[in-house]
């Protein structure tokens, strides 16, 4: 008695439109669909403590889809990815308490200022390639950071700067159980929307750009626009994942945003996968449990030969930040496309399973 397939047998696609849907079946669109109905019940199923971390992979997320349209997409590189983020937050704090701007709409003006800076920087780097790109981004690490130190009118200097709760129609998304919902809304339409641009002129150019710069430059793509764009883009994504992260602590400083956090946003990118929107998300829920996992097993072996051999507890920090560069190393050796690549293995499997072939 035949039965009907996640997936029929073949793909007969007779249009562009049909091939370039975001969700390939409408069992896909369906799961997604529910993963995202989980996370919004997530207050009533789960703890506080798995709550910070939902919130945590969601807009550390968007920063890192950022980041993953510069270098995944484009074929760019940053590694000053960090500083856009913390000037996300630092601009939307600034509009917040000196123009009296509500945080729920300080957040997106946040993400707008943030592509202005990325623009300055991408002008002069979309010139650049190779190593004289990641020099020029590194330079972006120093001066931004530089800035935030000084400019105390804007960031507070040293001691940093406070942020009000995102509020809305006078309800305060100021515990973990609400706030789930705003990084929710951003992450979801953030994502949607990369999706989208992706399928667009635009983001087939983009593409080009990353595949063969010398032919998608004889197709009549203008290099510096699109490679000036996707700094445009990156930073946009970072200035929203920095406001949200400013305003979900109610604090923003310059502490953290030093170049080992944009080595930690260019892990999230090559352990999910280059050049895929869902492999980014998997990459940072990777990153950030990847600490949390650090912990138990130091908890488990805590009083034994090997935590008396290694001093575990004493060098937790430093044992984060090693297991961070194995991680990217392994994947490198071993997963060079990432956990998305992994992740259509496994359905590819399933799809033909009993028959290899």
């Amino acid at each position: 008695m035949a039965t009907q397939a996640l997936r029929p047998c073949g793909d007969f696609k007779s249009s562009y439109a049909t091939d370039q849907t975001i969700f390939p079946t409408v069992w896909s669109r369906n799961f997604c669909i529910l993963g995202v109905l989980l996370v919004a019940a997530a207050p009533f199923l789960v703890d506080r403590y798995v709550l910070t971390l939902l919130i945590q992979i969601g807009y550390l997320g968007i920063a890192a889809l950022g980041l993953n349209i510069l270098v995944g997409f484009t074929g760019q590189i940053s590694i000053g990815h960090a500083v856009f983020f913390g000037f996300g937050g630092f601009a939307s704090c600034f509009l917040n308490n000196k123009a009296g701007i509500p945080p729920i709409l300080s957040i997106p003006l946040a993400g707008l200022m943030t592509t202005a800076v990325g623009l300055v920087f991408g002008i002069p780097a979309a010139r650049l390639k190779g190593l004289y790109l990641a020099i020029a981004t590194l330079a972006a690490q120093f001066i931004l950071l530089d800035f935030f130190g000084r400019a105390e009118w804007f960031t507070g200097g040293s001691n940093g700067t406070v942020a009000d709760p995102v509020s809305l129609f006078g309800f305060k998304f100021d515990h973990d159980e609400s706030f789930l919902y705003v990084v929710l809304f951003y992450v979801v339409v953030l994502y949607v929307g990369a999706a989208n641009l992706m399928r667009t002129r635009d983001g087939r150019a983009l593409v080009a750009v990353r595949d063969y710069y010398l032919a998608a430059e004889m197709m009549g793509v203008n290099l510096t626009k699109y490679r000036t764009l996707s700094f445009g883009i990156s930073s946009f994504y970072a200035g929203i994942g920095g406001a949200l992260y400013a305003h979900y602590l109610g604090f923003m400083s310059i502490e953290g945003l030093d170049i080992s956090f944009s080595i930690q946003f260019l892990a999230m990118v090559i352990i999910g996968g280059l050049g895929s929107i869902m492999g980014t998300l998997m990459g940072t829920a990777f990153m950030v449990l990847l600490p949390q996992a650090v912990n138990f097993c130091a908890r488990a072996l805590d009083g034994s030969a090997i935590d008396h051999a290694l001093g575990l507890h004493e060098g937790l920090p430093f044992l984060r930040e090693m297991t961070i560069g194995a991680a990217i190393i392994l994947f490198l050796i071993f997963e060079p496309d990432g956990l998305a690549h992994r992740w259509k293995q496994i359905k590819a499997y399933w799809k033909l399973y009993p028959f290899s072939y």
